[in-house]
């Protein structure tokens, strides 16, 4: 099971992405890219599993926007304990929601606000990158 974006980062680089780098700040708003593969990374682990994956519209619009710029594939990649899933979000049609959640997951800040949110399905939007080596 993969827990920390660290992990996940790792292990995308050592199975699947052998030139992916870490983006330069850990404020940025996308988490790793690829030249060799074009692409702009947001990770995701989350600490339990759900079929259908949250993604903040607020990340998805930053990404997006990168990779206009960049002429970048946007892909969104998600751990939870039951495998690791990619997303190639500028194919889909997301629908928006507002929803109170908290500020901030792991930083303490669990104060709720209001934010845009749509949901990605493991099943008929996301790509299985689980590998049965790692029990994953």
């Amino acid at each position: 099971m993969i827990y920390k974006e660290k992990d996940l980062f790792d292990y995308l680089k050592s199975n699947f992405i052998p030139d992916l780098e870490q983006s330069g700040s850990s404020t940025s708003r996308y988490d790793c890219s690829s030249t060799e593969y074009n692409l702009d990374i947001e990770l995701k682990c989350r600490r339990k599993h759900y079929n259908d994956l949250l993604i903040e519209k607020g990340k998805y619009q930053a990404l997006m926007k990168r990779s206009k710029e960049l002429g970048t594939i946007p892909v969104y990649v998600n751990s939870t304990p039951d495998g690791v899933w990619a997303f190639y979000i500028q194919d889909i049609d997301f629908k928006w929601e507002t929803k109170n959640l908290p500020k901030q997951t792991d930083f303490g800040k669990r104060h709720w606000i209001p934010k845009e949110i749509s949901y990605l399905n493991i099943g008929t939007q996301g790509v299985d990158i689980s590998l049965p080596l790692f029990g994953i």
